[in-house]
This record gives structure tokens, sequence and C-alpha cells, in this order.
């Protein structure tokens, strides 16, 4: 018998390799011919070919994310969750072995459906279909926003009616590819809300929707509903397509439901209930909202400012964004130049306060969305609200409120300063073009406002590492609990954003040094036997943690008196390193590290290391990677260690060596 398995975690790093070998070494017991491919952070390995799959008698796929499976249509399929890959892969392949599997169609449900409740990822489905919108979002802002703003920076003119670049300069060329990639912003983000519910049918229905929701023109309204309205408009699409999924047909329609009956008919439900039952009232909303702004006027110049401050920082380019900017310009056109200035201070604030704050508070934020904040905060500058957009449609109602009150703030502060801005656009740009009048004022407003708005999301967010387990995503793996169930233990967080093999740079007495990239093929490229030490003396995870770092320094791997140990310890904080069996993997990123390194050390009588399943560690390897290092070496060593570990007697066998050399021919099996 020939099976195929897929294996696949969220973080794509420990458990795709643990369920992979454990797959693998089940299928050599029971006489299967197995071959396992694993997708992975590194990407897809093993990759079957057509051949594989036409022999096959079946396909396990053990996965906790989606899987494509289109491939294995008229296969016998049998879809779970990793764990079930790690735990009982005995079990998998003898209900392939019985037949006790079906066959796959077309219309199939998506592995996260067929997983049972105690299998699926322990995180909520809404935050998992939302977040995997803004993934593929992100850079469609990213292109739309710097390329208009550096249009706008070499080619733009001042005049009445706003910056202008010349029509047929290359300037112009390049603010309508950015232009271009804005309009794919919303749609992309519904069209792959819905991918994430319905799987491929609710792709296209999805982007339809969001592209209904981004033009107001099908609804009679000028600004359209924006992001807000393309989230709407994803669930929308995505449930409806996962509706007609589940209908029962005849076997005859089954294979044109996937590609014609579920797009055309949810597409068809998603723009007449956007059209006829969303769009109007909404439409009607901002028509009221236009003619009550304008009656504003001389009545309450406070109580204005609060209000545009609010609208423009509320959706960030939606319908609401649009209607309190259209006003601003209508007065730039009686001679009122003061509602602009406020408005002009409220666009910048968001992307500003939230680039900065993602990237001075890495307690609050992931890597990614770090370095994300770099971006941002190059859109605020350029006056581009939606550079905020990723992190208001990640957390919301967090972020909206501490953004609206700093644009609330600026606005205020402008208005008080008689801050005017004689073109239709905002941020630092249009007061370094001159279009701005106190300007010293201007920058107090934004400066003060996104100050404000950086202190409340500060406040208000909750750190990474306390949301890490609620949520199975970047950074979390899950290990096996003695006492059943999936154990969420953030082992590789700091590790896995590193992909891109390089030369890492470290700092020698602040000089920056280049050091030789490390190609890992197996563990023992970065092990010697003077890193091993088969007899560790600490009793505390403290002790051993000290006593591991001295072995480092010693062989010049990191350098004497660095912050290497607060690197390791910061990891401990987030959540334990102990993954169970008598193992743990500390590890860090630090500019005192000279060199990747990997110390391997044996505590016969075991340490509390915090362990989910209660196990002491035993079998301690420390991982040391220089903090700017580009090359993949650490994700190569928790791939080859996930594997290895989990054969019981290779542990065992580690257990019971007494000599360094004995301890180095075994780690040379890790590969």
């Amino acid at each position: 018998m020939k099976l195929l398995a897929i294996t696949s975690c969220p973080n794509g790093i420990a458990h795709t390799y643990m369920a992979a070998e454990n797959l693998q070494k089940a299928g050599a017991k029971l006489g299967v011919e197995l071959k396992v491919e694993t997708q992975g952070s590194i990407g897809v390995e093993n990759q079957f070919t057509e051949q594989d799959i036409r022999e096959a008698d079946g396909i396990i796929i053990a996965a906790d994310k989606t899987v494509v499976k289109d491939r294995f249509v008229g296969k016998k399929l049998l879809v779970v969750g990793v764990q079930d890959g790690i735990r009982r892969p005995e079990e998998l392949i003898q209900r392939m072995m019985k037949g006790d599997v079906p066959v796959y169609q077309a219309q199939s449900k998506s592995a996260a459906e067929d997983m049972t409740g105690e299998n699926k990822p322990k995180q909520n489905p809404v935050y998992r279909h939302l977040m995997n919108g803004v993934s593929y979002m992100v850079p469609f802002i990213v292109i739309g926003g710097l390329l208009i703003a550096i249009a706008l920076t070499m080619g733009g003119v001042k005049t009445p009616g706003g910056l202008v670049i010349p029509e047929g300069s290359i300037w112009k060329t390049i603010e309508s590819i950015g232009a271009a990639a804005f309009t794919f912003m919303v749609p992309i983000l519904a069209g792959f809300i819905a991918m994430s519910i319905a799987d491929r049918p609710g792709l296209a229905p999805g982007m339809v929707g969001g592209f209904i929701a981004a033009n107001g023109s099908f609804y009679g309204s000028e600004a359209g509903a924006g992001f807000i309205g393309g989230i709407i408009a994803g669930f929308l699409a995505g449930y409806v397509a996962l509706a007609i999924k589940r209908i029962k047909v005849p076997r005859s329609l089954q294979p044109i439901m996937p590609i014609i009956v579920i797009p055309v008919l949810a597409s068809l439900v998603v723009g007449l209930i956007f059209v006829f039952v969303i769009g109007a009232p909404v439409a009607d909303l901002f028509e009221a909202l236009t003619v009550w702004l304008a009656g504003m006027q001389g009545t309450s110049s406070i109580l204005l400012a609060l209000i545009l401050g609010a609208m423009i920082s509320f959706d960030m380019g939606g319908p609401v964004n649009k209607v309190a900017f259209l006003f601003g310009s209508a007065m730039i056109g009686e001679g009122n130049y003061v509602i602009m200035g406020q408005i002009a201070v409220a666009i910048c604030v968001p992307p500003i306060a939230m680039g900065l704050a993602a990237m001075i508070n890495k307690k609050k934020f992931t890597p990614a969305e770090r370095e994300a904040g770099k971006a941002t905060f190059t859109m605020g500058l350029f006056g581009i609200t939606e550079g905020a957009i990723p992190f208001a449609a990640q957390d919301p109602l967090r972020v909206i409120p501490s953004i609206m009150v700093g644009s609330m703030t600026g606005s205020v502060i402008a208005m008080f300063g008689s801050v005017g801005d004689s073109v239709a656009h905002g941020g630092p740009i249009v007061a370094v073009l001159g279009a701005v009048d106190h300007v010293l004022m201007f920058f107090l407003a934004v400066i003060v406002g996104a100050a404000v708005s950086v202190i409340m999301v500060s406040l208000l967010k909750k750190d990474v590492s306390a949301v890490t387990p609620a949520v199975v995503g970047e950074g979390a793996i899950e290990v096996p609990a003695e006492a059943g169930g999936a154990s969420v233990v953030n082992v590789d967080a700091p590790l896995a954003a590193d992909s891109a093999e390089a030369a890492p740079t470290v700092m020698n007495n602040g000089t920056a040094t280049e050091v030789s990239a490390i190609r890992v093929e197996k563990l023992t490229d970065i092990v010697t036997p003077d890193l091993i030490n088969l007899n560790l003396v600490g009793t505390t995870q403290d002790a051993v943690i000290d006593e591991m770092i001295g072995v480092l320094e010693r062989n010049g791997a990191i350098r004497a008196g660095g912050d290497f140990k607060q690197a390791i310890l910061a990891r401990e904080q987030e959540s334990s390193t102990g993954i169970g069996m008598n193992i743990a993997i500390p590890h860090g990123k630090s500019d005192a590290v000279l060199k990747p390194s990997v110390v391997f050390g044996i505590q016969q009588d075991g340490v509390d290391w915090k362990s989910l399943d209660g196990s002491e560690a035993k079998l301690i390897f420390m991982i040391a990677v220089p903090r700017n290092s580009k090359q993949n070496a650490h994700l190569k060593v928790l791939q080859m260690l996930s594997r290895k570990l989990m054969d019981d007697d290779f542990r065992e066998a580690l257990l019971a060596v007494t000599t360094k050399e004995e301890a180095y021919q075994l780690l040379d099996q890790v590969h």
C-alpha cells in the first residue's frame, strides 16, 4: 500500500516536522510506503509529483492551516489536525488501510471544517478569517501609499485645488500606479476573508462584494463603504458561499459547484444585499453628516474640530473619512482654510502614531508589525491615513479609539493655533511645500496628537506574549500534553522572522562586523564537542542557563558580559521553552552572539522548566543567534531537533551517553 501525507502547523516549524517524523516511523512499522510533504516556514519540501498522487492509495493531511486539496480529487482523503499526526500516526494509517476514509470531491470541506472540535487550532475563527484578509491586503497599501507619496513629493505642485501632479509627467504615471494598487485594497481584503471561510469558492464573491463596498456609485454614495464595508462584504460573501457549499446536490452537478454555481450565486446575493440593503442607508447617512457639518460652522469651533478629527480617523479613507475630507475641501473653495488645517493634522496622526507605537513598543507588537510600522510612519508623513488600516483591522476595539482620540486632540490644537491649509491634502508634506499657515502650531498639533495615540494604544493593547497562547498564529506552536489535547508553547517566535540566508552582522565594541554565513545541513555544523556538557550541575533554571552561557563564552561563541542572558530570560518570560518529554530549547538573539551556535547539556536529575506536560528538563539545547542574522540556521536547527527528538530511542540514547564523543556521534545523526 502506498500513502501520501502532508503536515503543516500554523508556525511551520516544530510541529510540522514532528508530525512528519512520526508518520514516517508509523508507516515503516506498519509496512506501508509513505511519502510526507512538509509545508513549513522554509517552503514546501519533498513535494509530491503527479506520479506520486496517481499511484497513491490515499492521502493524509495533518495540518492546522489551510492546505489546497484540488490535486487530490477522486482520492481517499483523511484530514485531521497536526496534533493527530504527532500523537496518533498509527491510528491514521490503519484507518486508511481499512478503507474507512471518504473519497475527496471538489466540494468537500476544507481542512479547518473537517477537524473535530478537539483538533481545531485554539483560535477565534473570526480573528483568523480577518487576519487572512489583512495579510493579503497589506502589500497593496504599502505599494499604493509609498508610490503616491513619492509622486507627490517629487512632482507635486501647489494649487488652490490641492497638490497637483502635472499631466504627462513621469510622476503622474507613478501616482497612477500607486492609485491602481489602492483600488485593489478593499476587494483583496474582502476576497481573502471570504476565502478563509469558504475556501476557494469564496474568493470571487468576496472580491466582488469588496469592489462594490469600495465604489459607492453602486448605491448612490460618493465615498463608498471603505475598508469597514470590505470587512462586512468579506464575511457576508464567505458565509453565503459556505451555506451554498453545504447544499446537497446531485453528483452530476458536483463538479460545477465550486467553479460556477457557488461563485455566481454568492456574488449575486452579496452584490444585491450591498446595493439594496446596506448601501442606500449608508449613502443617506453620509449625506446627512455633510449637511450637519455645514450647519455647525461658527456655532462651536471646538466641537466641530473634535468631530472632524474623529471622523477622519474612524475609518481611515472610508466613507466617514471622505465626508469630513470633502467638507474641508469645499471650505477651501469658500476661502476658509482653517477647517482643512484641522483635517490636515487629523489625517496624518493615525499612521504616524501607529508607526511609532509599533517601532518602539516591542511588548505590544510582533516583529512583523514592528517592521510594517516603518512603512506606516512614512505614509503618515505624506498624509496617507490608510497606512494605519492593517493595525486597525487586526485590533479595531483598541486601535481605532486610540487614533481617534489622538486625531481629535491634534485637530483641536490646530483649531486653537489657527492652522490653515490651502490645499486639499494633509500631513507634514503640505507644510514642507508651503501650503500651511502657522507651521509651528501645525507640527505641535501633529506631535501631541500622535503622542496621545501612542500612549493610549500602548495602554490598551495586550502584550504579544499574553495574546499568543489564545491564538495560534505567528510564532506559536503546539506540543503534546500528557493530559490530552494541545498545549500552546511559543517556542520559536523570536527566531521565526528571518528566512533569507545571508551573512549576519554582530557588534564588537560598537563596531559592526560581518560574520560568514553558516550553512546548516546537520546539527553538528554548529555543535562541537567543546559545546557539550554532560554533567550540568545547576539545580534551577537560572543556574543551568548561566552554566550553558559560560560554555558559549569559553568557546568564543558570545562576548563575555553581553546581553545574551537577558535575551534568553526575556524569551522565557513570554512562555516556557520547555516543550515537554524532558526537553527544553532555550534560545535568543543578541548582539553579544558572535556566531550561530548550539550548546547541548544534560541534567540527569532534571530541572523545573515550567514545561506544560509537567516533565522536568533533562536534555537541554541552547540556541544562540546573532541579532542581525538573516540566515535560516535557527529554523533548520528547530526542524531537525523537532524531528529527531520524537524518537524515544534517540532520547534514551542521549541520556545514557558517558562521553562527549558518544554524544557528538549521536548529535551527528540530527539532520
